[in-house]
């Protein structure tokens, strides 16, 4: 079984938020993946929104990945099942599901769980039969 983390727990672990110590026990214990768009948007928002430098996260992910965490490529098969995951659990009012959120469910198989904070992620994940670890956001409240 692997637990497949969202963008936000690579965030929060690089940051240091709540949920590092979770995080950091789902990659010692192994089978940790996230999906190659997650990895990228962890990336986008540490290094645009909070200003670490590229060199830096190069580093700190990079140890992460060489120490096994699965960076999964995402084909057209896992953009197809994005497409449909969305189509069914998406609402601009009632659940702001992202794509990248979309394509870490796709990713997921059916006997892995995905580690997230975001409550749309948890709901989706949950109605298509994935187990959740729910993982507790920068505030500390869980999905």
């Amino acid at each position: 079984m692997a637990t497949v983390l969202d963008a936000y727990a690579l965030i929060a672990l690089v940051r240091g938020e709540p949920a590092a110590d979770e995080v950091e026990l789902i990659l010692r214990r192994g089978g940790a993946a996230v999906s190659s768009v997650n990895f990228g948007e962890a990336v986008d928002v540490l290094h645009r929104r909070f200003g670490i430098p590229e060199r830096e996260l190069q580093l700190a992910l990079g140890t992460l990945v060489s120490a096994g965490l699965d960076v999964v490529s995402t084909t057209e098969r896992h953009a197809w099942r994005t497409a449909e995951i969305r189509a069914r659990h998406y609402s601009r009012r009632g659940s702001e599901l992202s794509l990248a959120d979309c394509f870490a469910i796709a990713v997921t198989g059916e006997h892995d769980e995905i580690a997230t904070s975001d409550l749309p992620l948890a709901r989706a994940a949950r109605a298509e039969g994935l187990a959740v670890v729910a993982l507790p956001d920068s505030r500390g409240r869980r999905p």
